[in-house]
């Protein structure tokens, strides 16, 4: 079906809805994305399939809309969704594009998915729920089947509106990653698929880029967006093009290199609103996979110096780029502290779908499993987790809307733990996560400095209560490796969290506790070496 997008009334071009003129930093920091890979998500009539995961499964606009409660059942409320432009279309040697990131039609949407009224009604009642839909957009390249031989064939004539050589850089291959010049001017993964880079400089490419993304958002009401691929295009074009779209942008930026990264968010050179947090990603995983968290405690530091915005980033441990978290180690209490940190940590959370029901697939497109195999089910552990933890996100901000513009304080980070303390301190939550995995045992954690001299706190994954001492420190008794999150007792009147409690005490580990692990800590927390301050 035909869409408008280049050629619909000026005044829908120019006038945004309600929610998309809303759709800025500062209301998308409330916010909690979940990822949804729309073919793999669910089918129009709800049931399954067998399918090859490098091939169409049926996923559909229509599919996702009957799914909502799913989503929102979690405490999600907003969802990052494939790119909605039609692809090239043939099965090629890398497949079928199933993921939506082969542009070849910027001016129709993608028949795969559904027509113009099904992302109409998705839209429209997403925001009758009142939540935020992000469309990740492709600003690279253009994408036509490819025989392998260099240099590719490409008949431009076939792509819209780009529909001639002149739109496109010359053919290279992006060798050199290091190279601004060759990775934002050559040609991506020229194999099976030409990816035809378009020449972002070029004023005619700019000027078409912004009539469209103007139509684009306008017509569907959009409230953000995912730029892929936003390291290799000119960085002046970047800017420009957030702002003709009228919303917030996570520009995808993949390295774990503090200053490669701040570059594109930085007080002079302001290229991106917000990104893909890699620079947690890196050191996150590898602490939960043998490594310690005294890096990420660094790279956090880091990051707070040289990025413009760090609560603008969207953190994650799991995307459709990477392989599953599961999949290097399928430990639940690891996986349950990941969530913990992605969900409670600063800037925006983002899961990806899947990750609530501990899938362990590898590499692309292993990560890209159907969501139906799961049976949609809401009782699974890390589930029923997400639910929880964004429950007392959302109540930490309703408490205090300040909750999401203040940096957190790193208590510790150290070889087994992570805790921080995030909101002012009369709102404060605090959460420590742990690699120790369920074979961990038990112990006492003190936990310097997130509360205030008596405070009474609900640690609210097991509901028991403490007190904190006259340093504001609590005590964290640790066990199985299962992550803890705090809230001041007071902050809970009037909500579902935790309506019945205990009294906290040792977790029981053959009729002993051990406190030996938790010396170290304590140590460390008095001399001040354990501690960071963002």
């Amino acid at each position: 079906m035909r869409s408008s997008l280049l050629t619909g009334a000026i005044a829908a071009a120019l006038s945004f809805s309600g929610y998309a003129a809303a759709a800025d930093a500062e209301a998308w920091k409330s916010r909690s994305i979940y990822q949804v890979m729309i073919d793999r998500f669910a089918r129009d009539d709800g049931g399954s399939a067998d399918c090859k995961l490098y091939e169409f499964c049926g996923g559909t606009w229509k599919g996702l809309l009957n799914k909502l409660d799913y989503i929102q059942g979690m405490g999600f409320d907003a969802i990052q969704i494939s790119p909605v432009i039609k692809n090239e279309d043939k099965n090629t040697a890398v497949g079928e594009p199933y993921h939506g990131y082969w542009s070849q039609d910027l001016t129709t949407v993608n028949p795969k998915f559904g027509t113009e009224e099904d992302l109409k009604n998705l839209v429209d009642e997403m925001h009758k729920r009142d939540m935020f839909l992000m469309v990740d957009v492709v600003v690279n390249h253009m994408a036509q089947e490819f025989d392998n031989v260099v240099p590719p064939k490409v008949d431009y004539s076939l792509f819209k509106p780009f529909n001639d050589k002149k739109y496109f850089h010359p053919y290279c291959n992006v060798t050199e990653w290091d190279n601004s010049t060759n990775y934002q001017d050559c040609w991506l993964y020229p194999y099976g698929i030409a990816l035809a880079d378009l020449k972002t400089e070029s004023p005619d490419v700019v000027s078409l880029f912004t009539k469209w993304i103007k139509n684009l958002v306008s017509t569907y009401s959009i409230d953000g967006l995912r730029i892929d691929a936003a390291k290799h295009v000119n960085d002046a074009f970047l800017p420009a093009f957030v702002e003709a779209s009228g919303v917030f942008a996570l520009g995808e930026v993949l390295t774990g290199v503090t200053a490669d990264m701040c570059r594109y968010q930085n007080k002079t050179k302001n290229l991106l609103p917000g990104m893909p947090n890699y620079l947690d990603y890196y050191p996150l995983n590898a602490a939960f996979n043998g490594g310690d968290f005294t890096t990420l405690g660094q790279i956090r530091s880091q990051a707070q110096d040289q990025c413009n915005d760090t609560l603008a980033l969207g953190t994650f441990i799991e995307n459709h780029d990477m392989p599953r978290f599961a999949s290097q180690n399928d430990d639940m209490a690891l996986a349950k502290n990941a969530m913990t940190y992605v969900i409670m940590n600063d800037g925006i959370p983002t899961v990806y779908q899947g990750q609530e029901q501990h899938f362990k697939g590898g590499a692309t497109p292993d990560n890209r499993e159907p969501l139906w195999t799961s049976n949609y089910n809401t009782s699974a552990p890390l589930y029923q987790l997400a639910q929880i933890l964004n429950k007392v996100r959302k109540n930490a901000i309703k408490v205090s809307p300040d909750y999401v513009k203040q940096t957190s304080n790193v208590l510790i980070a150290d070889t087994n733990h992570f805790c921080q303390s995030k909101g002012p301190a009369e709102n404060s939550v605090v959460f420590c996560v742990t690699n120790k995995s369920s074979k961990g045992d038990s112990y006492e954690l003190p936990v310097p400095g997130g509360f205030r001299d008596s405070d009474k706190v609900v640690e609210v994954l097991s509901c028991a209560t403490t007190t904190a001492d006259g340093l504001g420190q609590i005590t964290a008794y640790m066990g199985a490796g299962e992550p803890k999150v705090w809230v001041k007792q007071s902050a809970l009147e009037g909500t579902d969290i935790c309506p019945k409690t205990t009294v906290a005490g040792p977790i029981k580990e053959n009729g002993a506790v051990s406190k030996g692990a938790a010396t170290g800590v304590l140590m460390a927390a008095v001399l001040g070496t354990a501690s960071l301050l963002l």
